[in-house]
């Protein structure tokens, strides 16, 4: 890929990179203040200014990674929103909500960026130099957000299905689920290295994805 090529990839996927990553952590937080845990407010998380969220890996160097890799399509993560677990009403049951609040905002947006998809492509053809550069930010959009949606529903902590699964399993099942947790990153990319989260995830990230896309643009 070429120097304009990278630059164009960017700027299509910059925007919706940080917004889905940025929004997928504060709503983890908002949910836990709804539910009694103030720590994310009290820490100055509950903000759209992307300076407060941004991890220099998971939210540029991984990003522009695949961009420069030429991948199909983008992953990132910002730093996680601080939750404290003890402060919510019900710790075991809140912890659902509050894992769950993550993927379900992605879902969302996913959504969001279908409908405004739809909504782009009923501009007038005279506007093409607008339309074409909001087209592909709304499909980056629809994609990265069902990345992150379908990445973070895997059941292994410290990802959110992992916690979701925690809540869920009885208390004894539930423990063992929750000592994976210190080696949970390590097992995702051993995941990874292997290809093993590529060949399950993949195929229902791009089914999904391109389903949204071709509600508006059918092949």
């Amino acid at each position: 890929m070429d120097i304009d090529g990278i630059i164009q990839k960017i700027s299509i996927w910059a925007l919706p990179v940080l917004l889905a990553i940025i929004l997928h952590e504060v709503a983890h937080g908002w949910v836990a203040e709804k539910l009694g845990d103030n720590t994310a407010r009290w820490m100055g998380r509950l903000t759209l200014n992307p300076i407060k969220h941004i991890d220099p890996v998971g939210t540029i160097l991984i990003p522009l990674g695949l961009v420069l890799l030429g991948s199909p399509f983008l992953f990132g993560y910002a730093k996680p929103v601080p939750i404290d677990f003890r402060k919510l009403h019900n710790p075991k049951r809140d912890m659902i909500w509050v894992a769950l609040a993550g993927p379900a905002t992605n879902l969302i947006l996913a959504l969001l960026s279908t409908a405004l998809l739809a909504l782009v492509m009923t501009l007038p053809t005279s506007l093409f130099w607008i339309i074409e550069p909001l087209a592909l930010m709304c499909q980056a959009s629809i994609i990265i957000n069902m990345v992150l949606c379908i990445f973070n529903l895997i059941p292994l902590p410290p990802l959110d299905g992992g916690r979701i699964a925690v809540g869920l399993l009885p208390g004894p099942m539930a423990w063992q689920l929750s000592r994976l947790e210190p080696y949970g990153f390590m097992i995702i990319i051993a995941l990874l290295v292997f290809g093993v989260l590529q060949n399950v995830i993949g195929p229902m990230v791009m089914g999904s994805s391109f389903w949204l896309i071709n509600l508006v643009l059918p092949v």
